[in-house]
């Protein structure tokens, strides 16, 4: 069997709520409860995010999600919908554009928590270098 990322920990100030707004803006299932102490987000049949109320500080965490275009329009539409400000790049200013530079699209937003949540249509990261 091949390697796959089953869960990941998301720590959040409110696992409710931060479980819920990505749940939300992705269009997939969530949990008020799952196994432990956790908010689960049902990202897709082989992840699951699980959301944890940390008491202390946390580091601010980066999370890509690859998508179809046309999940990537429904998704850029919720987003835009529900209000949140986005970026074309990592870092900076909030430009409310799309970046095409790597052969498709990407956006980024911030979660409450400061997480940066990524969404793209072409993952640059597998691409070969010159």
């Amino acid at each position: 069997m091949a390697i796959q990322l089953d869960h990941l920990l998301v720590p959040s100030r409110d696992r409710h709520a931060a479980a819920k707004l990505l749940a939300d803006v992705l269009g997939v299932p969530w949990s008020e409860t799952g196994v432990g102490p956790f908010c689960p987000v049902y990202v897709n049949v082989g992840l699951t995010m699980d959301f944890d109320t940390a008491a202390g500080p946390f580091p601010v965490q980066h999370y890509c999600f690859r998508v179809a275009p046309d999940e990537f329009a429904a998704i850029l539409g919720r987003i835009r919908a529900a209000g949140i400000v986005y970026r074309s790049t990592p870092h900076g200013a909030t430009d409310m554009q799309v970046n095409t530079e790597h052969g498709g699209s990407i956006v980024y937003w911030n979660e409450p928590d400061g997480h940066v949540w990524e969404l793209l249509t072409v993952s640059y990261a597998r691409q070969p270098r010159p």
